[in-house]
């Protein structure tokens, strides 16, 4: 153990010491990964209603699933899942999407957006700009109000969610009254402190992070375009944000940073960094209190937000 993962509550390291024992990603092709058996973790909440439809999207239909809480609501939220554009579904994405439909008091929209490197970028951020493009259109016919949907997702699905609203606001899209970032790939540079603190050992490796850069870019030059590095990116016009880091996780830095320049442009952004966790923790409310009360907070972000 180094002296670093002290700082991992006990919880915390016996499930990081679960995910360890996964073999290295970056030995791995993008099939032997999504292969992987994952470490489930609480029964998904009940909702009022589950539905699944497809949408037109940019490369073709794109699956979604809709969550509706049991309160009447018109708010909503444009979900991305993460998985670093690589991996993950909307079924892996299910308990969190039920989560934030109960606590955020919201229709809940994840998409099943294209994954690399089968698609590499901008794909998938076009497919992100499809998915806000059309809840905005369907609003009536989905009882949303149009002026109340934000957008959202975990990981490089927080990515996406910066993203999209970056491509409506350039694009004179529909507006998004919000963002929610969970633990979201900022900058894909990866020269932050916290990427070489938590480098190894804490269930997300820069390791990891480099590989799924490598299968998401089509050139590393792409690294540094605002709509895959999204902390730097001209920020002026964006919505408001609530962004949740994790102490331990090689993001976080620069998660932060990009909450820290919307409030250096005005922009009403806060960040709130849980100690002890690591990157994927939000999985796991029934084992660890701290993801409890991120979802706490992210609902009642949310609730504040969209009102």
């Amino acid at each position: 153990m180094t002296i670093a993962q002290d700082r991992l509550t006990p919880a915390a390291r016996a499930l990081i010491e679960k995910i360890s024992d996964r073999p290295a990603y970056s030995t791995l092709t993008p099939e032997e990964v999504r292969s992987l058996p994952t470490l489930l973790s609480a029964a998904p909440e009940p909702v009022g209603s589950v539905i699944e439809r497809k949408i037109p999207g940019p490369g073709g239909a794109l699956a979604i699933r809709i969550y509706r809480p049991t309160e009447s609501t018109t708010s909503a939220l444009v979900y991305f899942h993460g998985g670093g554009w690589v991996i993950g579904s909307l079924g892996g994405a299910d308990g969190a999407c039920r989560a934030l439909a109960n606590h955020g008091g919201c229709v809940v929209i994840s998409i099943g957006y294209r994954l690399a490197p089968e698609t590499k970028f901008p794909g998938p951020v076009e497919d992100a700009y499809a998915s806000v493009s059309w809840v905005a259109r369907q609003a009536a016919d989905l009882g949303i109000d149009p002026a109340r949907i934000a957008s959202g997702g975990s990981s490089a699905g927080g990515n996406l969610a910066v993203a999209a609203a970056l491509m409506a606001r350039d694009r004179g899209g529909p507006a998004v009254a919000f963002h929610l970032l969970v633990v979201p790939v900022a900058d894909l540079r990866y020269g932050a402190r916290s990427h070489a603190d938590f480098a190894v050992g804490y269930g997300l490796t820069k390791a990891d992070m480099e590989w799924y850069a490598s299968h998401y870019l089509a050139k590393i030059e792409d690294a540094d375009h605002p709509y895959a590095s999204v902390a730097r990116a001209d920020l002026r016009d964006m919505p408001p944000a609530f962004v949740i880091t994790a102490e331990c996780d090689p993001l976080r830095d620069d998660g932060e940073l990009y909450a820290s320049k919307l409030r250096e442009l005005g922009i009403a952004a806060s960040a709130k960094r849980y100690p002890g966790m690591f990157h994927g923790f939000m999985a796991y409310p029934d084992l660890l209190p701290e993801a409890r009360e991120a979802l706490d907070d992210a609902g009642a972000a949310l609730r504040a937000a969209l009102g």
